[in-house]
């Protein structure tokens, strides 16, 4: 009777353990083909995108300020500069506040104003760019007079891409141990120390994250860079005034297309796009896995 307890208990578990093998490979063969999706996907997109731009994008079309789009870079890389100065130090401070000073085990953590705070983070989020470009346009642009400029533009954007920033960096400081902040205050450091010396800099990776982002986020947006950086195809001189992104510029070809040849010039700009924030991604990688390194050394 024995025996045949355990050759019935066998056989139910040999059985539950062929399920669970087959539940495992059929969940790795839909997540392999996810992924598979995702990265076709990418690929058709950049094959379509380099195949259609008929061969204008050369040296010339990059470097060429009356027919090449060398200004709407110049706009593009302005704009994306200025506006990360501006949003990152605020950013970075409102996520230092929200995780180290107030957090639930000082009793403020659930405070009105950290809900208050934590519900106008919330709000930036989920309001249409559209609305950020008719902010921009009435505060900075009119109120201000700062007109249609660069630096209107970046402002306006800055206070778009707070969320992004904040949301990022404070969960990058959440993941770093206490055991980091406790050492650094048992050994007589003060908070504020401990925060610049111990933390920022094991949170630097997902810093980083943050900040490639919000560029993406930036560099993509075209609506609120339409109503406060403006139309003008000029080189810039400084950031007070008008110009160009490359999203704008490759709406306006798509737009105002009358020419066989503006949709392979519209395609070569959405080329220059890509490869930008291919580089942009690609450099934020090695950084990432540099200061990771150097983390890992110590």
């Amino acid at each position: 009777m024995k025996l045949n307890r355990m050759i019935s208990h066998n056989g139910a578990e040999n059985s539950r353990l062929t399920k669970r093998k087959f539940l495992d490979g059929l969940l790795y063969f839909f997540m392999a083909a996810a992924l598979a999706i995702v990265i076709a996907a990418l690929l058709f997109v950049l094959v379509y995108i380099f195949r259609s731009q008929a061969g204008f994008l050369n040296l010339a079309f990059l470097t060429n300020a009356e027919a090449g789009i060398l200004p709407m870079i110049v706009t593009t890389l302005y704009v994306v500069l200025v506006s990360i100065a501006v949003a990152l130090p605020v950013g970075l401070a409102t996520a230092i506040f929200l995780n180290e000073y107030c957090s639930t085990s000082r009793g403020i953590g659930n405070s009105s104003f950290i809900r208050i705070l934590r519900l106008a983070i919330e709000t930036l989020a989920g309001i249409p760019s559209i609305i950020y470009g008719l902010f921009g346009l009435l505060l900075f642009c009119r109120m201000l007079s700062l007109g249609q400029s660069i630096i209107a533009g970046s402002l306006t954007l800055s206070i778009m891409i707070l969320p992004v920033i904040i949301r990022t960096t404070e969960e990058s400081l959440k993941s770093i141990p206490d055991s980091f902040r406790e050492g650094s205050l048992a050994l007589g450091a003060t908070k504020f120390q401990t925060i610049v010396h111990v933390v920022l800099p094991s949170a630097l990776p997902g810093i980083l994250t943050s900040v490639i982002l919000a560029i993406g986020r930036v560099i993509g947006e075209s609506a609120p860079v339409l109503l406060t950086v403006g139309l003008t195809k000029n080189m810039p001189r400084s950031i007070f005034e008008s110009g160009r992104t490359l999203t704008i510029h490759l709406f306006y070809l798509t737009s105002e297309a009358v020419r066989p040849e503006d949709f392979g010039i519209a395609f070569a700009t959405a080329s220059v796009l890509v490869i930008l924030v291919m580089i942009i991604n690609t450099a934020a990688k090695i950084l990432t896995a540099n200061f990771r390194q150097k983390l890992g050394d110590r």
